[in-house]
């Protein structure tokens, strides 16, 4: 057995997880603003955060003047989920699916809600389907970076601009760390829990004025339940956008939100958060480049996941999972596992609350783990 000796640093911080990921570099929870605990989310001074979550979202990330943000319940499954039940069914519908939460979508539309005219067009880990199959006519369903992959769309220029239907995105893992067509994406859905280091448990829906269209010009043929209504007698229910929320949210997890917010305007506002996750992917680009037994899940370089990193291993399955334990026991990267339905390797998160520097001391770890765990074999 060749024994290797361990790097003496480890990363100061170990935390790479891809959901709820890493807490934004220097963070406290002393440092909240927590005015809010204790108070009503329906008082002023409770309604002026919840606005402020809508509005500050809406400004860090230059939306469109005429779109709207809203807070929901049940994180990004149940802002995505809202949106389908609420605006499916006007038209037939294109969905493109390639990790585990596209398909979790797929089962939405065709199991639950039973639609009809809907074509799948599905890709296996790694790859992207034939996005040039999608119709200008159809609703288009996708997601804008596949977490479970690590395999992300390149750009939006496959979305018809003169398109009849609406684009429904699941952009969880991609806002706030990757450029978003705003002008093509009409429903988009994320959480804060992801590229922002947030709290679980709270959705974010951003709405195209054709989105509002639809839901004050479509009524689906199934009841919806309280936590998905948009709308009342045929109007929407425009508070949602400013902050009066559909049911109680945290009001930590609120404090928690717009510290995270505060952070990204303090590294430079969203070009700033998109550097910094976009630095973290050329270390780990570097590092696949010079190593014969690393690659990416990835097969197409453009479409290389700049948060949530897959990459694979020349390694059996036992030997992944102890490379993983390794470096769990070593203190030195936590839950870096592939997601459970993917197949096997790791998955690190390199968003923005993630420093460089711990990239690169990650890596020179990995580098030992897998020499001290292969060669052993």
């Amino acid at each position: 057995m060749n024994i290797v000796e361990s790097p003496s640093v480890k990363p100061n911080n170990p935390n790479f997880s891809s959901g709820p990921c890493s807490k934004r570099p220097g963070y406290q929870l002393e440092s909240l603003d927590v005015e809010t605990l204790g108070r009503s989310h329906r008082s002023s001074v409770g309604k002026s955060a919840l606005r402020s979550v809508c509005d500050e979202t809406k400004r860090i990330l230059c939306l469109p003047d005429d779109y709207l943000v809203g807070l929901v319940p049940a994180s990004d499954t149940g802002a995505f989920e809202m949106a389908m039940w609420s605006m499916l069914g006007a038209r037939d519908i294109d969905v493109f699916c390639w990790e585990s939460f596209g398909k979790s979508w797929v089962n939405d539309i065709v199991n639950d809600l039973k639609l009809q005219n809907v074509n799948r067009y599905e890709a296996d880990y790694g790859l992207l389907p034939d996005l040039s199959l999608a119709s200008g006519t159809n609703d288009i369903v996708f997601t804008w970076n596949g977490t479970t992959s690590g395999v992300r769309v390149p750009n939006g220029d496959w979305i018809p601009d003169d398109r009849q239907g609406l684009t429904f995105c699941d952009a969880t893992s991609a806002v706030f760390a990757m450029g978003m067509p705003w002008s093509k994406l009409d429903v988009t859905t994320f959480s804060w829990q992801k590229v922002l280091g947030g709290e679980g448990g709270h959705g974010m829906i951003i709405l195209s004025p054709r989105a509002v269209e639809r839901l004050e010009s479509y009524t689906p043929s199934w009841p919806l339940p309280k936590i998905f209504k948009l709308t009342k007698k045929g109007k929407l229910i425009d508070g949602i956008f400013r902050g009066e929320t559909i049911n109680t949210p945290s009001m930590l997890c609120v404090a928690d939100y717009l510290d995270a917010l505060n952070w990204i305007d303090s590294i430079g506002g969203l070009s700033g958060a998109i550097a910094r996750s976009e630095a973290n992917l050329s270390v780990i680009r570097e590092f696949v480049d010079r190593t014969p037994w690393l690659s990416f899940l990835a097969q197409d370089s453009a479409t290389v996941s700049n948060t949530s990193v897959c990459l694979s291993l020349e390694a059996n399955p036992e030997q992944v999972r102890d490379i993983i334990n390794l470096l769990e026991t070593e203190g030195v990267a936590f839950d870096i596992g592939a997601y459970r339905d993917a197949p096997p390797g790791l998955r690190v998160w390199c968003g923005a609350t993630i420093d460089r520097e711990d990239i690169v001391l990650l890596i020179n770890w990995l580098e030992w783990a897998y020499i001290s765990i292969v060669s052993r074999g």
